[in-house]
């Protein structure tokens, strides 16, 4: 099943990993995560891309995307889909 995470793209939910609110990105731990990350060529870059629009970060498999919808609206999501394939 597929997740919209806005600014018209979609991901597997089975390749998600970890949906984070955008304020949690501010800890020292995941700002070097992120850093590291970004000089790896692991966070997807959005022709739409502004801060004021990152909500949330979904940590996938081999990518990292930012997401101008809520990781609250994200998780809503992706327990919707499951209960539709169970």
């Amino acid at each position: 099943m597929f997740i919209h995470i806005g600014n018209d793209e979609v991901v597997l939910t089975r390749d998600v990993i970890m949906i984070l609110d955008k304020e949690t990105t501010n800890s020292k731990d995941t700002s070097d995560f992120l850093q590291v990350a970004e000089e790896e060529g692991f966070v997807e870059k959005d022709t739409h891309d502004t801060n004021a629009q990152k909500k949330s970060l979904l940590v996938l498999d081999k990518k990292i995307f930012f997401s101008p919808i809520s990781s609250t609206t994200l998780l809503k999501r992706s327990k919707f889909l499951k209960r539709l394939q169970d």
